[in-house]
C-alpha cells in the first residue's frame, strides 16, 4: 500500500506529541516518517528517543541530515523500510499520517502491542476502535484538502480482560466480561443473583462501573480494595466451574 508524502503542519506535529504526553522516557516510532519532523521534534523539544521508517530513500537521507542539523542524530534514527515489516514493539508512542485502509491494515498489530502503548494518528481513524482523546488543530498551511484544520486522535492500547473469571476465595462467585476494544460489559453472578456491569480499560487498568481500578498481577485480577465486584478483590481466569 503506497502512502503519498504530505507534510504535517508544525502545529499538528506539536499537537500529536502533546496529546500523547511524549516525554524523555518515551520511544517514538513514526510510520511513514517523511522528512523526519515528528521524531526530530520529539527528540529536540521533549528529550525522547525515536525512529522513523520511510520507503523513499531521498526522504530518509533528508531526515538524517535534518537530525544532524538539529543536534539529535544520536536519539533520532531513520530507516528506509516498509512500515508493515517494522517491529513495533519497542515503541511507547506510535505516530502516523497514513490513509484509512493502511490504518485498518495496521490495527491488528497495534492492538497486539503492550497495554499502555499510545497510538496517534493525523486525520484518519481506526474504524470502530474509537479514540480515547481527540483534538481539532488549526492548520492554515495544510496542503491536502480544502479544510485548513486537522484532526489529531490518540488511542491507548488496552489490556485484555474479556472472559470468565472466578473468585479466588472459592465462594462460587463468577464474573463474565465481554470486551470491545476499551469498552467492557458483563455480569457478576453471586448468591444466585446476577448484576450487570459496565466498564472501561485504560491501558493496563480495568474500571468496572464505579468500582476501584483493577489490574492483572501474576495472572490474578486484583482490585485495589474491597470495592471489587461483590466486595471480592481477587479473581482468577476460569478453567472450569467456579466454586
Amino acid at each position: 500500500m503506497d502512502v503519498p508524502f504530505v507534510t504535517t503542519p508544525p502545529a499538528v506535529t506539536e499537537a500529536m506529541l502533546d496529546i500523547a504526553g511524549v516525554g524523555p522516557k518515551d520511544f517514538v516510532l513514526d510510520l511513514g516518517s517523511g522528512d523526519g519532523r515528528i521524531v526530530i521534534l520529539a527528540a529536540k523539544q521533549r528529550g525522547a528517543r525515536g525512529m522513523g521508517v520511510e520507503i523513499d530513500p531521498a526522504l530518509v537521507a533528508r531526515s538524517r541530515q535534518f537530525a544532524r542539523q538539529a543536534g539529535v542524530h544520536e536519539r533520532a534514527e531513520f530507516r528506509e523500510q516498509d512500515l508493515f515489516v517494522t517491529d513495533l514493539t519497542p515503541a511507547t508512542v506510535i505516530t502516523m499520517y497514513l490513509l484509512p485502509d493502511v490504518n485498518m491494515a495496521l490495527r491488528p498489530k497495534l492492538l497486539a502491542l503492550k497495554p499502555g502503548t499510545r497510538v496517534v494518528s493525523h486525520d484518519w481513524g481506526m474504524g470502530d476502535w474509537r479514540p480515547d482523546r481527540e483534538r481539532r488543530v488549526a492548520a492554515p498551511e495544510k496542503t491536502l484538502g480544502l479544510d485548513k484544520s486537522s484532526r489529531v486522535m490518540m488511542w491507548t492500547v488496552p489490556a485484555r480482560y474479556d472472559g470468565h473469571w472466578c473468585a479466588v476465595s472459592k465462594s462460587g462467585a463468577e464474573l463474565i466480561l465481554r470486551q470491545t476494544f476499551q469498552q467492557v460489559e458483563g455480569e457478576l453472578m453471586q448468591a444466585k443473583k446476577t448484576h450487570v456491569l459496565l466498564g472501561r480499560v485504560e491501558g493496563s487498568i480495568l474500571r468496572l462501573s464505579q468500582l476501584a481500578a483493577a489490574e492483572l498481577r501474576d495472572g490474578i485480577l486484583v482490585f485495589e480494595s474491597a470495592s471489587g465486584p461483590g466486595g471480592i478483590t481477587r479473581w482468577r481466569r476460569a478453567t472450569g466451574a467456579c466454586g
